[in-house]
């Protein structure tokens, strides 16, 4: 079911990614309140009534507590489930943002990603870009290979209500797709002319349909985490919200996994698994 667009479309869109992705990143940490709406859309040049849906989204997926009269509170965060002697000597709640940090602190950053968008991964890797130009860190070589679903094959999600809206969505998937991998080439492309950083970019496509995210990070940690299938609204560029079934990303709980000394543990063994899976598919299925 289609109801009809009440604005702009591509500015509710952007303005629910940056506050999903400041969220996962820890900008606005659990317990947080958000800016206040007028706050917000002034700083996103955006209007009241564009805000005020996407803080309806957003407590409706149960990421924050809209409290009338006060700011918007933040009761969900993305977890790592980790067993490592790094994630049990914090105190605090590990997040993707500080392991992707820590991954770039190393001369050598080696990053191969299986994802259904490169949505979340675009963010992390423009904080890094950040952090190499203000000399923060110093990389000498970042390699990034990124696993994508083909762009021809029939997947399940996003899936409309009523199938004549399907074409719609799968538009809106591969416009997502595309605006985030062109920045990751723009990024690194920038990076690498502006002589910071050595950079080794590629991104296939394999006829799969991703049911899991996968990070293997410098071959020795693995974070892994499963899409969740959703009803929801989903906003167009148009500004019509179609009724869907679409998987959410972000906010999912990752798993964390690392290498150790013994090639038995169940460590070693996840991460050398899913390191060989990543390469199979990579080598054998994808394009």
């Amino acid at each position: 079911m289609t109801a009809k667009g009440r604005g702009d479309g591509k500015a509710f869109r952007q303005v629910s990614e940056e506050l999903r992705l400041r969220m996962v990143d820890g900008t606005y940490s659990l317990g947080a309140d958000l800016p206040s709406q007028r706050d917000l859309a002034t700083e996103f040049g955006v209007s009241r009534d564009t805000v005020q849906r996407v803080i309806q989204e957003l407590a409706n997926e149960g990421w924050i507590e809209n409290r009338q009269g006060r700011r918007a509170r933040v009761i969900k965060h993305q977890r790592i489930q980790s067993k490592t002697a790094r994630a049990t000597r914090s105190r605090r709640p590990m997040t993707l943002g500080p392991l992707i940090s820590e991954a770039f602190e190393r001369p050598e950053v080696n990053l191969d990603v299986y994802t259904l968008t490169s949505e979340s991964l675009d963010a992390h890797i423009r904080l890094q870009a950040e952090r190499i130009r203000a000399g923060d860190i110093e990389p000498e070589r970042v390699r990034l290979r990124v696993l994508l679903p083909s762009e021809s094959l029939e997947q399940p999600y996003p899936r409309a209500s009523d199938p004549k809206d399907d074409t719609r969505l799968r538009d809106r998937l591969r416009h997502i797709t595309k605006r985030h991998t062109e920045s990751l080439h723009q990024v690194l492309r920038d990076l690498q002319a502006e002589k910071l950083v050595s950079v080794d970019l590629e991104i296939r496509h394999a006829p799969l349909t991703p049911t899991f995210k996968l990070y293997v990070i410098n071959e020795d940690e693995v974070l892994h985490g499963l899409y969740q299938v959703v009803e929801r609204d989903l906003v167009l560029d148009s500004g019509d919200e179609i009724r869907a079934l679409d998987v959410l990303g972000l906010g999912a709980t990752l798993t964390h996994h690392v290498r150790d000394a013994d090639p038995d543990s169940s460590g070693s063994i996840f991460v050398e698994t899913h390191r060989q899976w990543f390469d199979s598919v990579w080598n054998l299925l994808a394009e």
